[in-house]
């Protein structure tokens, strides 16, 4: 019999890590390929992770609720056929000392139980690796204690060399873990509050407690201000009410408005490409692609930014369709990882639930984000040759967000009046 290794695959850019959600399948169970034997979640989307092979599944080497890093074995599938060498035989085919293999599965072992204190970890900023974790678990090093150990590491991070070096300078520590209970320094402080028999509590969900945190690690990063401007749209109702049918017909799709805003957001960005950057310390990264985010509502009220790439480069057809794909794979939860990875600028249609315009926090690392308003009819004024005079009108009113930062106030303000005079130039006469 050989055994197959089955891993966690590469979750998409700048994704290192995944929780495990949920366990399919179980010891003894016959799995065939493609069968979805584990399903994991980031602090992105949630993934399910398939076999490739047939067998049968006899080990699972991480339990409910650890985090795992990209490329660890989470389970073993035994195969027909003749051995085959993995993973788990590399201390039979290199060289390594028993007692470095006794250590790496001590590791394993006691990384498996921390599984209570995971929580703690996967809010710090800080990057514990396995073994690291495990010695201050061992230790009773608590969450504060780790924060203020200065590494030695790439980016700061702790080495088994610096943990180590703590605890031999720490004095004598309980070989157990102590009662008291773990500190988290990013925690939000807990606001007294009563509560009385007819009050419903409600657990805020694992995606709802990330998107928290997001948002509010965006407020303290970012100088966030707002533009706003106001755009007539009339002529792009007119065409879209003229071609919908036809285009419908023809490409098998709805046509909205979204994709026609996305392209002139596109377009405008490439008039104005220091919108489309990141703040890295103290220097600019010029994005050298425009890829789009576009915040779709999921059914339980949160929100997912799928990401349109390259964008400037789609026709009309090809950004309908492109919007539309994501956005009903969305609302299924059947994104792929880096499918909501890489957005360099991102639009949320805030009108989608009536509001006439909205002040949208920035999805970090980027610097800038806008927001769509209502599309409404209103009297307005009507400046022709022969005079002015009343009529109406569609307007709608976009906010621009900006990061204060990096982007001044005569930038943030131009785009939206570039954006305003890419959409009130539409021609009603032109083809799809």
């Amino acid at each position: 019999m050989a055994k197959f290794e089955l891993k966690l695959p590469a979750m998409g850019e700048s994704v290192t890590e995944a929780t495990i959600t949920s366990w399919l399948k179980d010891v003894g169970d016959t799995i065939e390929i493609d069968d979805v034997i584990v399903e994991v979640a980031t602090d992105k989307v949630d993934s399910e992770i398939p076999s490739e092979v047939n067998g049968t599944l006899v080990e699972i080497l991480y339990q409910k609720d650890a985090v795992v890093k990209v490329g660890d074995v989470l389970a073993i599938i035994e195969v027909e056929g003749e051995n085959s060498k993995t993973d788990l035989d590399l201390e039979k085919s290199i060289e390594i000392e028993p007692k470095e293999v006794a250590e790496i599965k001590e590791t394993v072992e006691l990384t498996n139980k921390l599984v209570s204190v995971k929580d703690d970890f996967s809010l710090s900023d800080k990057f514990y690796s396995p073994l690291v974790k495990s010695i201050i678990e061992k230790e009773g090093i608590s969450l504060e204690e780790a924060e203020n150990i200065n590494g030695t590491g790439k980016d700061g991070r702790i080495t088994k060399d610096d943990i180590l070096a703590y605890v031999s300078n720490r004095g004598e520590i309980p070989n157990k873990r102590t009662e008291k209970p773990v500190t988290n320094l990013k925690q939000e402080p807990v606001i007294p509050t009563n509560v009385s028999g007819e009050d419903e509590v409600i657990e805020i969900s694992r995606m709802g407690k990330l998107i928290s945190k997001h948002m509010t690690d965006s407020l303290q990063i970012s100088a966030h201000v707002q533009s706003f401007i106001e755009i007539d749209v009339t002529n792009i109702v007119n065409w879209r009410n003229k071609v919908k049918n036809a285009y419908q017909q023809r490409e098998g799709q709805k046509l909205t408005f979204t994709p026609i805003f996305m392209q002139a957001v596109a377009q405008t960005i490439k008039k104005h490409p220091m919108i489309n950057i990141s703040v890295s310390g103290d220097k600019i990264i010029k994005k050298g692609n425009i890829n789009l985010g576009m915040a779709a509502a999921l059914p339980d009220g949160n929100l997912i930014v799928p990401v349109i790439k390259n964008a400037d480069q789609l026709s009309l057809v090809g950004m309908t369709k492109q919007v539309n794909d994501l956005a009903t794979r969305a609302r299924a939860n059947k994104l792929k990882p880096d499918e909501i990875q890489g957005g360099t600028y991102t639009v949320t249609n805030v009108g989608s639930f009536g509001s006439i315009t909205g002040t949208p926090i920035i999805n970090q690392p980027q610097v800038a984000i806008l927001a769509l308003g209502a599309i409404v009819k209103k009297p307005s004024v009507v400046e022709t040759p022969q005079g002015d005079f009343i009529g109406i009108r569609y307007k709608m009113i976009v906010s621009h967000s900006y990061d204060h930062r990096v982007v001044n106030g005569a930038l943030g303000g131009m785009f939206i009046k570039t954006l305003k005079e890419i959409l009130e130039a539409w021609d009603v006469n032109q083809d799809f």
